[in-house]
């Protein structure tokens, strides 16, 4: 006797292709390889051009998918994005994500109607498909890339904020399509989108931080599904009133990151593990959706059409749009080369299948291709690229020196700094590096723990827990501490 359930099949199957791609996420970054790129292929492996294990043909399913990860992923760059790089790349970042978005549509339709020789409406959804960054891209590779804040900050803000274009165009020419509709309505349309979305994220993070600050909820792990209803409830509303509802997430998990202090590590914990999974789910998603048989027959025009993307029209645009502020020609040159594409572009890719379009299929194995073309050409030369234009920097640039965790409702908190090679206490004794206010309580050392003292010498790799009155720049003293810097008036 025996007990089958119908989701047997699929939660094993689920769990062996989780687990494989995980340990070939370890291996493409051993190898400098982007994961995206293991993960499409795991995806054709298995699907029905390949080993035929699993079956998806069906791209409305495919685009339900893709918009829920997509909006985890959206909702982690916001809680993980720091407001002063925020503040530093606002401008830049905007225009990257608005104004560059249709120069580089515009330049690639164009290229695109006279390689393919197509209807003009085919070549320019092609072009809108592929005029965002994608943000799964982007975050990843500046966790792992030694970058200055002040270009990781621009590439941040614009990966995060230019799909709501992007989606913008593909929807608008879609209805061009059916609709034919004036240019009033695209003027409105853009308003709509992107106007509300900024106002609903907004409104939404601002009200969703304070519940979150005020509300006593009991076991810490439940403020993290919280933070999640919080993102949901973004879209939603934002979607209902017509505004671009992956906006409004994002701003929304700006919001929510920048002002709930209390459960801000356990909030960030939490999605950046469902970012992850959704990252990896909907890359083998989208590469089951492929053909790679039908791939031969766009190799040819693909790379020509790849080449404009990357040569032409992406720098095209980024000196369009930062030649007004004071960037370097290296710094041109970097943001003009990490245009990377993922899977931002193969998920609109499927908006024109959906909707019947004639060149749907045409218009999904181009985007694949060319996606393809710029994970392996420009994401595996990141560093390279950054290290001959002397664009590098040591350390740890991702993460802050020092991060705060408030101590429940009392007016304290502790500071946690990560010993590196480059921080000037790295290698000392308490003694000769005492931070200014505060009291060093507890040094993780590996798997055990040290009760520090005066003759206590900090090590590269030290997690060093600072106790500390609850104070806005209690962060900016520990930071300017380790670093060796002068430290603010802690009066």
């Amino acid at each position: 006797m025996s007990l089958q359930l119908p989701a047997d099949r699929w939660v094993l199957a689920a769990a062996l292709l989780l687990i494989a791609a995980i340990l070939a996420s370890g291996l493409a970054q051993r190898i400098r390889m982007p994961g995206l790129l293991l993960f499409l292929g795991l995806g054709m492996l298995i699907s029905d051009d390949g080993l035929g294990l699993v079956s998806l043909a069906d791209p409305e399913i495919a685009q339900i998918v893709g918009t829920v990860a997509l909006l985890l992923i959206l909702y982690e760059g916001g809680l993980t994005t720091k407001p002063s790089d925020v503040r530093r790349a606002a401008a830049p970042g905007l225009l990257l994500a608005t104004v560059a978005v249709i120069i580089t549509a515009a330049v690639l339709g164009g290229a695109t109607y006279l390689i393919l020789n197509v209807d003009i409406l085919t070549a320019l959804l092609i072009g809108a498909v592929v005029a965002s960054t994608d943000a799964a891209a982007v975050f990843a590779m500046l966790r792992r890339a030694p970058l200055p804040r002040k270009m990781s900050a621009l590439l941040e803000v614009e990966s995060g904020a230019n799909d709501p274009m992007a989606i913008m165009l593909t929807v608008g020419l879609i209805a061009t399509w059916t609709e034919s509709p004036p240019a009033g309505d695209w003027i409105s349309f853009a308003v709509t989108q992107l106007g509300g979305g900024l106002l609903i994220g907004g409104l939404v993070g601002l009200a969703g931080s304070r519940l979150l600050l005020v509300t006593t909820l009991g076991p810490a792990g439940v403020y993290p599904v919280l933070a999640l209803g919080v993102a949901g409830l973004s879209y939603g509303l934002a979607a209902a009133g017509g505004a671009s509802g992956f906006l409004a997430v994002y701003v929304t998990g700006l919001i929510v990151g920048a002002r709930v202090p209390l459960h801000r590590r356990g909030i960030r914990t939490f999605h950046e593990g469902l970012a992850n999974t959704a990252e990896v789910g909907l890359f083998l998603m989208l590469g089951m959706l492929v053909f790679p048989s039908s791939l031969v027959d766009v190799a040819l025009p693909g790379l020509a059409i790849a080449a404009v993307l990357i040569l032409v029209a992406r720098p095209i645009a980024v000196v369009a749009c930062l030649i007004w502020f004071p960037f370097t020609w290296r710094e041109l040159t970097f943001a003009s080369w990490v245009g990377l594409r993922g899977a931002v572009p193969i998920f609109l890719a499927t908006f024109p299948a959906v909707a019947g379009y004639p060149d749907g299929d045409l218009i999904f194995n181009m985007v694949f291709f060319v996606v393809l073309i710029s994970a392996l050409v420009q994401g595996m030369s990141i560093r390279t690229v950054a290290r001959w234009l002397n664009l590098t920097q040591e350390g740890d640039v991702w993460s802050p020196v020092a991060e705060g965790i408030p101590i429940g409702d009392l007016n304290a908190e502790l500071v946690e700094v990560r010993v590196t090679s480059s921080l000037p206490i790295a290698g000392k004794y308490l003694s000769e590096v005492m931070p200014p206010i505060g009291l060093i309580t507890t040094i993780a050392r590996g798997p055990r723990l040290l009760i520090p003292t005066p003759r206590t010498k900090l090590r590269e790799g030290d997690l060093v827990i600072v106790a500390m009155p609850r104070r806005p720049d209690a962060n900016k003293i520990v930071t300017a501490w380790a670093k060796g810097e002068n430290t603010p008036d802690p009066s």
